[in-house]
């Protein structure tokens, strides 16, 4: 059947607008479910931090507290607080929560262990219940909530049909329209193409007539169209890109002080600081802890205002730009590490100095009696020993902190391989055998000889060899060391460290003695030598080994040192 071009055009149109209007159909179908899923979730996530700022780290969970918030939950709501090692520690739905089995390979817990959130939509073990299910991960703990995937639910997630009979009309509507539109467009393209069949004429490629002067203008600003959009485009995506990887919570406002955009960042730095748990950027402009920032903006004096904000123990950066349009951005920034680690580099500073000045003071004094005076043999070779020892105290300290400062700032320097345990402590007894034989100290191991642990040898040998050379100056002569591995799982060794000697009497002092310079003072004085790095070395060195040590003493005297030690570093 032949159709004239009219007809063509009229089915060409209905078939493509037919399948547009199916196609946004569809869309609009998935985007509202996704829309309403995502509005939901991000509802169920601001309960878990909520319920998360209400619990105190330091604490059991306190019920009380979480009914203080009862009235802002639905009544339906079901929450679930969960340790890190996937026991329940709470439940409000179960009355037995002893019964319940580790949550760890719970979908929605999996997932928040990688993702730091988790969902799930499926039937509850515990009381074959089918929930909707959010958790996330927070340093402590995991908090889950959920609602019950009824009816209700389903119908709030099942898009409206609203949007279909809009369409439908809309698809109707455009029928005719198109009809109406294809006929009067017809007698043009008539005369186009009766141009078109005579080539004299056909020379119309844009020629100075009105449908000429269009077309060039239409190409003309289509094209400036394109290259405009591809420039913002690609700003955006700069601009988004750089939002997402910063780590700095950036929230935009307009000049009536509606939020335009905010990053996730910026609402829990914002419930870090605030008073109270808050869910909207706006509340920076009233709570009464950015009085500052309040200030500012009554004054505007300037386009910038910066100033550091100290709440809960951490310190936060407060920076506002003004815009020419009057609206603003606001940046907050958590600066405690950087204010950490300046205050650390600057007692780091003092502590080197002092260490330092001692041996250098000792090795100008006896430089200058050996310069200045007449002394005879014997006690010049006696300054000249001294002077020596000196050095090799400058020259420990200065190995010392180079270990010390590559582990902190470049860890991935240090090359891993299979360690085998007892060679590195048959090395040391070795080494120090002169010195443990003049003190009378007997160090004995009880390990398997094959023992080995993927780790980096050099770090694991200045472990092993400080505790020693650490037992060795401090606990005192005619005593015994022993190490000894008093347990063992899939991933850690667990090692014991101990002497016989004379102890830390101030058990105090036990928790400090792995500072960098920190010595105590009941008879381990600078006179017995080190660096006064050795345990911050040990500690670190466990650190690397991604274990733990510590320090106690003995009940039968000396001192002991408890450390873990991960087999494969990479797991």
């Amino acid at each position: 059947m032949n159709l004239s071009f009219r007809q063509r055009l009229f089915l060409y149109f209905a078939i493509l607008f037919l399948a547009f209007t199916i196609g946004i159909a569809l869309f609009e179908q998935s985007r509202e479910t996704q829309y309403k899923t995502d509005a939901l979730q991000e509802k169920l996530e601001v309960y878990a931090d909520l319920i998360h700022f209400t619990l105190n780290e330091n604490e059991i969970v306190s019920i009380q507290k979480l009914n203080e918030y009862e009235s802002v939950f639905p009544t339906e709501l079901r929450i679930s607080i969960i340790s890190l090692d996937g026991t329940v520690i709470y439940d409000n739905t179960l009355q037995d929560i002893m019964k319940l089995s580790n949550h760890l390979n719970r979908p929605e817990i999996k997932e928040a262990i990688t993702k730091v959130k988790g969902t799930n939509i499926r039937k509850s073990t515990s009381n074959q219940h089918p929930y909707l299910y959010f958790a996330k991960k927070y340093p402590n703990q995991f908090i889950r909530v959920a609602l019950p995937y009824n009816i209700p639910l389903q119908d709030f997630l099942k898009a409206d049909n609203y949007f279909l009979y809009f369409l439908l009309i809309l698809f109707l509507t455009s029928l005719l329209f198109i009809h109406k539109i294809t006929a009067q467009f017809a007698n043009s393209i008539k005369e186009l193409h009766r141009f078109a069949l005579k080539p004299t004429l056909a020379k119309l490629k844009f020629n100075n007539d009105e449908l000429g002067e269009i077309g060039r203008k239409i190409l003309e600003n289509f094209n400036q169209l394109e290259k405009h959009k591809k420039g913002l485009q690609l700003e955006k995506q700069k601009l988004l890109q750089h939002i997402q990887i910063s780590e700095e919570g950036i929230c935009f406002m307009s000049k009536n002080n509606q939020v335009e955009f905010q990053n996730g960042l910026f609402i829990q730095y914002l419930n870090q600081l605030a008073d109270e748990p808050q869910s909207n950027a706006n509340a920076i402009l009233k709570d009464s802890i950015f009085a500052e920032l309040h200030k500012f903006f009554k004054k505007q004096n300037d386009k910038y205002f910066e100033t550091n904000i100290y709440q809960q123990g951490k310190i936060f950066s407060l920076r506002t730009n003004l815009f020419e349009d009057d609206s603003f951005e606001i940046i907050l920034t958590n600066i405690t590490q950087q204010e950490k680690t300046k205050q650390l580099k600057h007692e780091m500073t003092g502590n080197i100095a002092h260490e330092l000045r001692t041996p250098i003071t000792s090795i100008r004094a006896y430089l200058e009696t050996l310069t200045n005076q007449l002394l005879p043999e014997d006690k010049k070779q006696h300054f000249l020993q001294q002077a020596y020892r000196q050095t090799l105290t400058l020259s420990e300290i200065i190995k010392d902190m180079s270990i010390i400062s590559k582990i902190e700032e470049a860890p991935h320097t240090f090359e891993m391989e299979q360690v085998n345990i007892e060679q590195i402590l048959i090395q040391i007894k070795e080494e120090q055998e002169n010195i443990l034989s003049q003190k009378n100290i007997d160090m004995n191991w009880q390990i398997p000889q094959n023992l080995s642990i993927q780790g980096n040898t050099n770090l694991l040998y200045a472990l092993f060899r400080n505790l020693t050379e650490n037992a060795i100056r401090y606990a005192g002569e005619n005593i015994k060391i022993n190490i000894s591995i008093f347990n063992e799982d899939q991933d850690f060794f667990y090692f014991s460290f101990s002497d016989t000697g004379i102890g830390i009497s101030n058990e105090q002092q036990l928790n400090r003695i792995f500072e960098r310079f920190y010595r105590v003072h009941d008879g381990r004085t600078r006179d017995t030598g080190g660096s006064g790095l050795g345990l911050s070395i040990v500690k670190n060195a466990v650190l690397f080994h991604k274990g733990n040590v510590t320090a106690k003493n003995r009940k039968g005297g000396g001192l002991e040192f408890i450390f873990m030690l991960k087999k494969n570093k990479k797991g």
